[in-house]
């Protein structure tokens, strides 16, 4: 017998396609939402009173780095092509077993407790088995992969040949891919173009394209880095996905900051999805992504952190604020209102994933994944339009209780599936035996 909750008096805001927003109640039995109504009466295995809190979608957030969350605060004040060779690379190439489970642990730790519930998630070269271990136990929705390299200059515990990390994906994607009724999956994860030779990039498209799984990676986030690879291949960043046949609606490119006209037309014209990263993009120096003129397009862009060196958190709530803001001064006052940036860290991040019939939004028969905050902090009240509210003024600090597949993972700020007390030892022990 599925578990039933019936959540009560609960302000939800169901991002669904009339984006109502109602006061009234959810019944949750087992991993699914049942009904959504003024009132529900009981019974109910479980009765939560949601009064005084927001409930919301979780969030999804399409673009993550669980195996740099130890890094955080060691590679600051660096451009891309330098954080990563200087810093990012040799950290990933250090790895142990035991480090990046808990690194991949203290980012899920962070993430649950600012509401996020879904994830894409890109980790290094080797060790990746641990991650989707983490990813399992703890409860979070994760599409994720190893990140594939075999081109250029780099360490040695980041080498590996074209066949060898083709052969290491897809055994990651038969063990995992599916995992938990489909909570986990799979994606084929080539870092960027400059650490990829063209044979990687044409086999994995091949290789995504026939399994029905995602391609992850990173594309024109760096004006150096696009120069580089428009003198290896002889064509942009964006165009080069066309050449080797990767471009399709199942293509999901982070950043997408330094494009022009032609890109951007095959961007629309593939459905190519982008994952937005206002953070990152500005502490790297990278750039300001043309998000309003994507979004005019009709091109699907939801959010990411990033890699917590190079943000320095993993809040889906800066985020938002951010992907606002730094348009304003751009593209005008009124671009990026706020409804919309919600739905990128909600819908759009869904449909980027190819989940939006499971997740997303608030709707009978979707998955309960939900996030609770709280309606009447100082710092967030008075409010009139609630998206306003949401992007504009609340904190990660405001999320109360997460909840992902029906299980609480987050009660009363508490952590259901993480020992959050033990957490600071074991960091502070791993990143004690990185000697970059």
């Amino acid at each position: 017998m599925n578990k039933t909750i019936l959540i009560q008096n609960a302000l939800i805001v169901t991002v669904n396609p009339q984006m109502e927003i109602i006061k009234g109640d959810i019944l949750v039995s087992g991993k699914r939402i049942i009904t959504i109504a003024e009132h529900i009466d009981p019974p109910a295995d479980e009765i939560f009173d949601a009064e005084g809190y927001i409930v919301t979608p979780g969030f999804v957030q399409t673009h993550i780095h669980l195996c740099q969350v130890l890094f955080r605060n060691l590679a600051d004040d660096l451009s891309l092509l330098d954080w990563l060779k200087k810093k990012i690379w040799p950290f990933e190439a250090a790895h142990s077993e035991d480090s990046i489970r808990i690194s991949a642990r203290l980012g899920i730790a962070e993430l649950f407790l600012s509401g996020t519930t879904t994830i894409m998630d890109m980790g290094t070269v080797r060790h990746q088995d641990t991650i989707f271990e983490e990813l399992a136990k703890t409860g979070m929705r994760a599409v994720a992969g190893k990140t594939m390299m075999d081109f250029g200059e780099r360490p040695a515990g980041l080498q590996e040949t074209t066949a060898e990390s083709i052969d290491a994906s897809l055994k990651l994607l038969d063990r995992w891919h599916g995992f938990d009724e489909g909570r986990l999956q799979y994606a084929f994860a080539p870092r960027f173009a400059l650490s990829c030779s063209e044979d990687l990039l044409r086999k994995t498209a091949d290789l995504a394209s026939e399994h029905g799984v995602l391609y992850h990676t990173h594309a024109s986030e760096n004006i150096d880095e696009a120069e580089l690879i428009r003198q290896r291949f002889g064509v942009s960043n964006i165009q080069l996905f066309d050449k080797i046949g990767a471009a399709d609606g199942n293509l999901c490119l982070a950043h997408c900051v330094w494009t022009d006209s032609a890109d951007r037309q095959l961007l629309k014209e593939k459905d190519i999805k982008v994952l937005h990263c206002p953070s990152a993009n500005l502490k790297l120096g990278s750039g300001i992504a043309p998000i309003p003129d994507y979004l005019d397009q009709g091109l699907t862009v939801s959010l990411g952190a990033d890699g917590a060196p190079c943000n320095n958190n993993l809040n889906i709530f800066q985020e938002m604020r951010l992907a606002a803001l730094i348009q304003k001064p751009l593209a005008g006052a009124q671009s990026m209102p706020a409804e919309q940036v919600f739905k990128m860290g909600t819908i759009n991040g869904a449909r980027t994933l190819g989940l939006e019939k499971e997740i997303g939004s608030i709707e009978p028969g979707k998955r309960a994944d939900l996030t609770f905050i709280k309606i009447n902090q100082v710092h967030a009240i008075p409010f009139d339009n609630i998206y306003s509210k949401l992007v504009y003024s609340a904190q990660s600090a405001d999320v109360e209780h997460v909840m992902v597949d029906g299980k609480w993972v987050v009660r009363s700020r508490a952590l259901q599936t993480i020992d959050e007390t033990a957490l600071p030892d074991a960091v502070h022990k791993q990143i004690q035996t990185f000697h970059i």
